[in-house]
């Protein structure tokens, strides 16, 4: 069995302990699909990653993301932390930013004193929720209807049933950097919700700067109610949406697979 360059990276947070964490392995050509799929099953962590060469000579490397259930086409805090463990590594990029190729294509990911960046992909899907259907996760969630200002289908790439996501004010519970409060409820993938989540809050994000609710730079928090401090940086420059949040290797080592 191969044994290969491993990091788990918090994600979202400069807190090492309070993102949301990521199993990075590295150097993984030749793994095939079921064990990659056992691992992240054994890890137990909401998704594992495994870094391979481009196929695209565009892309600067490949990842491949599993949960403990499936493999996803893209997903936010997957792909910074993927891309911060690449760096770490000693990964070298083509051009000024980074391009990492996943099953959606190509995503573009820059760098800067903020940390780093993907840039969104278009949103699946954008209109209103069905009325009965708000209603549904209305009553789920135990929000009174008159609390429910409004409701679209979220950009979650990985949205395989009833995923929620809640957005409004931030409360300032845990500091005085954010303007708004996320959270991300994912039943029946195991964790019944997400600490720290960058598709669903580029979707968000989309819907609120079509309608001028947002303004064009803004800082989401995420997973307070879960005792963690995930911020979520949000920039619109022109026609491009940018999501990016800090990155912290909390462990670095070896994993035989």
């Amino acid at each position: 069995m191969p044994t290969l360059p491993f990091q788990q990276v918090n994600v979202f947070s400069r807190d090492p302990l309070r993102g949301n964490p990521l199993a990075v392995v590295l150097d993984a050509e030749g793994i095939d699909d079921t064990r990659m799929a056992a691992f992240a099953q054994w890890t137990n962590l909401s998704e594992t990653t495994f870094l391979l060469p481009p196929t695209d000579p565009q892309a600067d490397y490949r990842v491949r993301i599993f949960t403990t259930l499936e493999e996803l086409p893209f997903a936010g805090h997957p792909t910074l932390g993927s891309c911060h463990a690449w760096l770490a590594h000693g990964g070298v990029p083509k051009g000024e930013e980074i391009v990492q190729e996943c099953g959606i294509g190509l995503v573009r990911i820059r760098r800067s004193e903020a940390g780093l960046a993907f840039l969104a992909p278009p949103l699946l899907r954008g209109e209103a929720l069905a009325p009965d259907l708000r209603e549904q996760v209305r009553r789920g969630l135990g929000v009174a209807t008159q609390d429910v200002v409004d409701a679209r289908w979220p950009d979650y790439a990985q949205l395989q049933g009833l995923k929620v996501g809640v957005f409004g004010p931030w409360q300032a519970s845990d500091g005085d950097e954010a303007q708004y409060e996320s959270r991300a409820f994912i039943a029946g993938d195991g964790a019944p919700e997400d600490p720290a989540t960058g598709s669903l809050n580029a979707g968000i994000a989309r819907w609120l700067l079509s309608t001028g609710e947002a303004p064009e730079r803004y800082v989401i928090s995420q997973g307070t109610a879960m005792g963690r401090a995930g911020r979520l940086r949000v920039e619109r420059v022109g026609d491009a949406l940018w999501i990016g949040g800090d990155c912290v290797t909390c462990i670095e080592g070896q994993v035989t697979l």
